[in-house]
């Protein structure tokens, strides 16, 4: 395909904090699967007991997802389904597409109750402005990933790959997954969210804070290298294997932020 630009700016979404939300969770990279129960037993605790007014899922909810129509042949994304559609009734749950989940339809989120969320998004709670990602996008520096991030979130190629039979997009995305993984054991380093590109999209959204995940690698970061503005990174979740690790982001409507360990709680 064409050596297009991949650092244009994307179309931003908006969301406007009601005011009865005073609390605000944001996780993402749960890459949930059946092979690891304990992962997906933290988090269906976790989704009902929380007291925040929102849960937003940046993305990588999934480990895999090869179409809504999975879901009605197994058994395990049925109880995902079932745990995000007993969390919308009591409190707002939203959803933007991660690189392992982008296939994630409007026909599961209308069936869960689910608000669907574009990537980026503004996020307006109270008084301040946050830019919301899954992150992949940023990492400019992994550019075979980004031109393949650009083939797979096109019409053309989700329609042609949504067509196949079920059995195949299952074969195909094992496949890739063996392929991620085969990279990771590798010692492969992977690419960092760009500087340059998350002030771009800060002074787009108009914010001083940028929220995303995808690169396993929380921590909070200066942004750019000694400004302002902050940039939060997700947590991935992972109890099946060392090391142990799930947070939650929690920001408030008075411009508080913390970060909740729930390690200790499952």
């Amino acid at each position: 395909m064409p050596d297009a630009p991949l650092s244009d700016m994307p179309p931003m979404g908006s969301l406007q904090a009601p005011v009865a939300w005073q609390h605000v969770d944001l996780i993402s990279d749960l890459h949930l699967q059946a092979s690891e129960s304990a992962t997906f037993e933290a988090w269906r605790h976790y989704m009902a007991t929380t007291s925040a007014q929102a849960v937003l899922i940046l993305g990588d909810l999934f480990e895999v997802w090869v179409g809504d129509d999975a879901l009605a042949h197994d058994p395990f994304l049925q109880r995902c389904a079932d745990v995000l559609l007993q969390t919308g009734l009591r409190l707002t749950v939203t959803f933007m597409p991660g690189n392992r989940d982008f296939l994630v339809g409007p026909d599961f989120l209308s069936a869960c109750g689910v608000q669907a969320l574009a990537d980026p998004t503004v996020l307006q709670l109270g008084d301040q402005r946050v830019v919301l990602s899954h992150g992949d996008a940023l990492c400019l520096d992994d550019r075979d990933y980004q031109i393949f991030r650009q083939q797979v979130r096109s019409v053309a190629w989700q329609r042609e790959f949504l067509a196949k039979p079920l059995s195949e997009r299952i074969a195909l995305a094992r496949a890739m997954r063996q392929q991620s993984e085969n990279q990771k054991q590798s010692g492969s380093v992977y690419a960092d969210a760009d500087p340059s590109l998350c002030s771009q999209w800060l002074l787009a959204g108009q914010a001083t804070r940028l929220v995303h995940g995808h690169t396993h690698r929380p921590a909070d970061h200066a942004t750019p290298p000694g400004g302002l503005a902050l940039r939060q990174v997700l947590s991935d979740w992972s109890l099946d294997h060392a090391p142990e690790r799930a947070q939650v982001l929690r920001l408030g409507r008075d411009g508080s932020a913390q970060r909740m360990d729930l390690i200790t709680r499952v």
